[in-house]
């Protein structure tokens, strides 16, 4: 198949959580663009209509739902699947990229920053999961892309509540893949180092002052590449994983790093 053909996910509908950052914006743009219809989620209601009219400027034909929601809050996390589903159909798809950045050195720690990263970052994805899988697994399809972290895969300086809501993630997502691929549905994550948004360039300009560096320096010495990963890296990553091209790759983590980390 043509992975990335204007029809290699038509039928399907895909709910992408953290809609309206550079990693989810870009995901969204990227899928509607290969024929699914697409549920918007995020926090804020106008920037979700933004992406809807600029998906709708180059594939005027797409989809979309738009849902402002917060995703630590049960009741908005059901009646977004609820009412998703009412408007586009079944859930086929889902890309949990929504997360936070936070936290700091182990001493440092607010115990309220703490809960806010590890209930938005894992606990409120679990949650979130188990609502759109229960109709995956009667189905007996589906495919689910899990937006961690190099953060999960190896700690970081300060990283005591990032990273171990990322490494919670790594483990959900290996864990739920030996349990949903008996029912035909694919679990994975894509693990991307330092992305060009303003997320990824704060966090790399934390390091930078850390060290007494500039963040270019701090980029070039770092990753072999010599420069950041593209938000459109990343989509394409995730749009690969929901195809059918990738229907036996179970529980991986793709790492996305540049060379940073093999």
């Amino acid at each position: 198949m043509a992975v990335f053909s204007k029809d290699a996910l038509k039928g399907e509908h895909v709910l992408v959580t953290g809609a309206t950052g550079g990693i989810g914006s870009e995901t969204a743009k990227v899928l509607a663009g290969m024929g699914a219809s697409i549920t918007l989620t995020g926090r804020r209601k106008n920037k979700l209509e933004d992406l809807a009219a600029e998906i709708h400027e180059t594939t005027p034909d797409t989809d979309i739902y738009t849902y402002a929601a917060d995703l630590g809050n049960r009741g908005e996390r059901t009646k977004l699947v609820n009412n998703a589903e009412k408007e586009c159909g079944p859930i086929s798809l889902l890309v949990n990229n929504a997360g936070i950045s936070g936290g700091g050195p182990v001493e440092q720690l607010d115990p309220e920053d703490l809960e806010r990263v590890v209930h938005l970052n894992y606990t409120a994805t679990v949650l979130l999961t188990q609502l759109v899988y229960q109709s995956m697994k009667q189905r007996k399809k589906g495919a689910i892309v899990n937006v961690t972290s190099l953060s999960g895969l190896r700690g970081t300086y300060g990283g005591t509540a990032y990273a171990g809501s990322k490494f919670a993630m790594t483990g959900f997502t290996h864990s739920l893949a030996l349990e949903a691929i008996e029912h035909g549905v694919r679990v994975n994550a894509v693990s991307p180092g330092f992305v060009d948004t303003e997320m990824g360039r704060a966090s790399a300009q934390k390091k930078a002052n850390r060290q007494n560096r500039s963040l270019s320096e701090v980029v070039k010495e770092s990753i072999p590449s010599g420069r950041m990963t593209t938000p459109r890296e990343v989509a394409n990553t995730i749009a690969f994983l929901l195809t059918d091209a990738a229907e036996n790759i179970v529980g991986e983590s793709v790492k996305i790093s540049g060379g940073s980390v093999l």
